[in-house]
């Protein structure tokens, strides 16, 4: 089995990929808790899935940092 792509060792939590027959594996490690999950996907299903993350990360990213009022010119 090859070896998976990982993010960043050093972050809080880490999503890791790896081909399987028929799909992808994805991995997600939350660092510092007991939750592990692994889900056998489809290509589609996997972009589908990443599409979704990246979805949720930048909703979170926009309700997390304020936005500063830019004064007009």
């Amino acid at each position: 089995m090859e070896p998976a792509l990982r993010t960043s060792d050093t972050s809080a939590w880490a999503l890791a990929a790896r081909p399987i027959a028929g799909g992808v594996q994805l991995g997600l490690d939350v660092l510092g808790r007991d939750l592990t999950v692994a889900l056998d996907l489809t290509r589609e299903e996997a972009r589908a899935f990443a599409r979704a993350l990246l979805a949720a990360a930048g909703d979170a990213t926009e309700r997390t940092f304020p936005h500063p009022q830019i004064p007009e010119a």
